[in-house]
């Protein structure tokens, strides 16, 4: 095999030294708190359950194999070279050392604020295991912590699609800066289990997503840009298939141009997705040459799933050839099922539609026998938490998801106010004491700060046209009764309110002009008392926000590209002088929604500098899978990630109060399992299949 170019292999140690900055950040003396959003991630509930592939399907016949401990996804069955490992992993802490272990499964969750990779053994508990659908009540379990943060030094990361082979553990982590901007921080890594070993098989410079390692283990195939960028694409990825060798990332070859999500069948056949030129998500087969030089040329390439229904995420069958898993979306159901496609008859059988049609089922996964398909989807049940520690990388900030859009703190951190879209809560930190104060569509949230009980917010549509009719209101919410103030006039997309530190005034994005710039106003009477123009021009500035000691705005805009709608953030004093930009993310980046931190040295935001983290079509919907939790100091240095996932995090908040790093319970159970499909499955333009399938 020739390599396309030799990777830069490094052994990580705990000595190992980080190439990216690690600011000292000065000024984060004071400890506080930030909170954040993230699109439908609260409501997931995930567990891996398990099917048979053989025959109809029942509600008896389904297994749930993980815990129900916060949310547990992309599975792996390991094969029977891994046994004696894990065994050996197993042998001290064995529930019951006499019993026969019924399945093993290793598995992404998210649990104890962090994205780790545990193994856990279900163990048979008599001859009535089969009828039994959820692990909850088999009472032999063991479970091993595989790769939290320790394997990277100790930093937080997203970790994602293990694979074990032997005694290692193959994974995508993002705990290394790639150190250019929009470029993703996923790679592919090694952790020896027997050692704790790790070593970065991903060459620097490059990105990788979804592994899969070969049968024999020799193999490792990834979907990646190459040397590329990512070219902001939020629904298929730009990416084609490489391989390289397990033990080091050396040989590394591209192979497929225009393809995602690799799984093997054998040593010389791959199995793929890519959207066709039909506008139809299907799977696609490739032929590896036995000999010679394995180059994208000397490939075979054949589609697998016939048009007329999307198919992808693809799990080869090692045992048996003859079929393989895939998540559909059928034109006559908007739920993402699994389904068993027959290779030679060319036929489908579903398997979690029968037996649970109204839900999302995602990227299965094959035993090494081919007797069973694994999956995840949301359990239904469960404690939704209104807060969820997230683990931070500076200790002095404590960092939760909120089950909400636009958390904001009170100036004296004691209450929270979100919207819901529709609706808009307060709620006291520990989670008691929800009301609801608005029912209609409310964004952008920001409390008064020396009026106490008073919020700003706009009502209207979120994501409207310049002239569509958004209003800025306030809302006093500790009056006898609830008392609202409409403070502009003319609807013109008037919209996140953010008022001076004083309280005698508001800075607000509006279309008055035509286009979306900023304006303020005063904070009692609104515009009746008085409105100035901040920033004029053919672009748009918008989601402002004053500093705590009221001498800057900062604001996101595209002025520089103007109607790009990639925002750059910039800051300018409130007289209208002193214009700067402080960030950009790339040539073409986004940042958005800036706050700054309670002592106004640094500002909050979220942003694609980091690119994206996995493949989008292999989550529920997010708008824009690359958003993750920034900081940065006013002066544009020391910026610092500290969210890692795949999702849209979004709308954050900084607040005064260190806020114990503890999860908090939602007062009132919301909707279970209420989050979309990607919802580009449904608008792509596609062409009409020649029959049905």
């Amino acid at each position: 095999m020739k390599p396309e170019r030799n990777p830069l292999c490094f052994v990580i140690t705990l000595l190992f030294v980080l190439f990216h900055t690690t600011a000292d950040h000065e000024g984060l003396n004071k400890r506080s708190s930030i909170l954040f959003s993230t699109v439908g991630r609260s409501s997931y509930a995930f567990d891996i359950y398990t099917l048979p592939t053989n025959g109809s399907h029942n509600n008896a016949d389904e297994f749930k194999l993980t815990d129900g401990e916060s949310i547990n996804y992309n599975g792996h069955f390991p094969s029977s070279s891994a046994t004696p490992t894990i065994l050996s992993l197993l042998s001290p802490l064995s529930s019951n050392p006499r019993a026969a272990p019924l399945l093993h499964i290793i598995y992404v969750t998210e649990r104890n604020g962090s994205t780790t990779i545990y193994l856990d053994t279900v163990y048979a508990d008599g001859n009535d295991h089969a009828t039994r659908n959820s692990a909850l009540q088999v009472p032999n379990r063991d479970q091993v912590l595989l790769v939290g943060n320790q394997q990277s030094n100790g930093l937080i990361s997203m970790k994602d699609r293990p694979n074990l082979v032997g005694d290692c553990l193959i994974y995508v982590s993002t705990h290394e800066n790639s150190g250019v901007a929009r470029k993703s921080w996923a790679a592919v890594y090694s952790t020896r289990l027997t050692t704790g070993l790790t070593r970065r098989l991903t060459p620097y410079g490059m990105a990788d997503f979804s592994p899969s390692v070969s049968p024999s283990g020799m193999w490792t195939a990834v979907a990646s840009f190459g040397d590329r960028e990512w070219g902001q694409e939020v629904e298929e990825l730009n990416t084609d298939i490489y391989l390289f060798k397990t033990e080091d990332g050396s040989d590394r070859v591209k192979v497929v141009e225009h393809a995602g999500w690799p799984t093997w069948a054998d040593e010389s056949t791959l199995y793929f997705h890519r959207r066709g030129d039909d506008g139809w998500w299907s799977v696609y087969r490739v032929t590896l040459p036995k000999s010679g030089e394995m180059t994208a040329d000397s490939v075979v390439v054949h589609r697998v799933t016939p048009p007329g229904l999307h198919a992808f995420t693809p799990a080869a069958s090692v045992a048996n050839k003859s079929f393989i898993a895939v998540a559909t979306r059928r034109p006559d159901s908007e739920f993402r099922h699994i389904e068993l496609y027959d290779v030679i008859s060319k036929k489908f059988l579903e398997v979690t539609r029968p037996i649970m049609p109204r839900a999302h089922h995602y990227n299965p996964f094959i035993s090494p026998d081919s007797s069973r398909v694994g999956y995840h989807r949301c359990r239904g049940k469960g404690n939704r938490l209104l807060l969820e520690n997230i683990q931070c990388p500076l200790p002095e900030i404590s960092l939760f998801r909120v089950d909400g859009d636009f958390p904001t703190f009170t100036p004296e951190g004691d209450r929270i106010a979100f919207a819901k879209l529709p609706g808009l809560y307060v709620v006291n930190r520990d989670g008691s004491g929800l009301r609801e104060i608005s029912t209609g569509m409310a964004f952008s949230i920001a409390w008064d700060r020396k009026r106490k009980g008073v919020l700003y917010t706009s009502i209207g549509p979120i994501f409207a046209s310049v002239s569509a009719k958004v209003d800025v209101i306030s809302i006093n919410v500790d009056g006898d009764e609830l008392e609202y103030k409409k403070l502009t006039t003319d609807g013109k997309n008037n919209a996140f309110p953010s008022p001076s530190p004083d309280g005698r005034w508001v800075v607000f994005r509006s279309g008055k002009s035509g286009h979306k710039n900023l304006y303020i106003m005063d904070a009692v009477v609104g515009e009746k008392g008085g409105l100035r123009r901040l920033t004029s021009g053919t672009w748009t500035d918008t989601m402002c926000t004053w500093s705590p000691d009221g001498d800057w705005i900062a604001f996101v805009s595209d002025r520089e590209n103007a109607g790009s709608g990639f925002f750059e953030l910039f800051m300018i004093h409130p007289n209208g002088t002193g214009l700067k930009k402080v960030l950009q993310s790339g040539s073409d980046g986004r940042i958005n929604h800036p706050i700054f931190s309670p002592d106004g040295k640094y500002v909050v935001f979220t942003t694609d500098y980091a690119g994206v983290s996995a493949e989008p079509i292999s989550n529920p919907h997010h708008f824009g899978p690359y958003g993750e939790i920034f900081i940065v100091r006013t002066d544009g240095s020391g910026i610092k990630r500290l969210t890692h996932n795949s999702y849209e995090d979004g709308t954050p908040s900084w607040g005064p109060v260190f806020l114990r790093p503890a999860d908090v319970n939602r007062p009132i159970d919301g909707p279970e399992c209420s989050f979309d499909d990607c919802h580009w499955l449904s608008d792509l333009e596609i062409e009409p299949a020649s029959s049905a399938v």
